[in-house]
């Protein structure tokens, strides 16, 4: 479960076609409270990157785990384009990877509750991304 997130770094271009926003994100990760014990945290922390490019239609979205980076390594990219067929269509490309070095012999258990909450994830991030679309659209911005 998303807790919240603070801006790192942020730029947008003199024209405000470029907006580059870096945040770094907190979760509550829906795993078992011994495996939270063993770990010593409650909470688990990842770098999320923005990259919007109105002049090309493009938005790239970066991710990767800063909690544990030495043991599981969690990064995803996602982009949005615009269709080249259709000016009206969206086109999403996602891809993921999830590497486990070692976890305290937890290794099997750490991958399911990645999965789990990566899938989970899946669905909540499109209502997100459709909800700032609508905001954008609502707002005029419909390039």
């Amino acid at each position: 479960m998303f807790v919240g997130s603070d801006t790192m770094n942020e730029f947008k271009s003199e024209d405000g076609a470029i907006h580059v926003i870096e945040r770094r994100c907190k979760l509550d990760v829906d795993a078992p409270r011994l495996l939270k014990k063993i770990a010593g945290v409650d909470y688990v922390y990842f770098v999320q990157k923005n990259s919007l490019n109105s002049r090309e239609r493009t938005l790239h979205i970066e991710a990767y785990n800063e909690t544990f980076s030495n043991r599981v390594i969690i990064n995803e990219h996602c982009c949005y384009t615009v269709h080249p067929e259709n000016e009206d269509w969206t086109c999403f490309e996602q891809s993921a990877s999830l590497d486990i070095k070692s976890f305290f012999g937890f290794e099997s258990t750490v991958e399911k509750i990645a999965m789990k909450q990566y899938t989970s994830n899946i669905k909540k991030g499109k209502e997100i991304i459709e909800y700032y679309l609508r905001q954008l659209e609502e707002e005029g911005i419909t390039f």
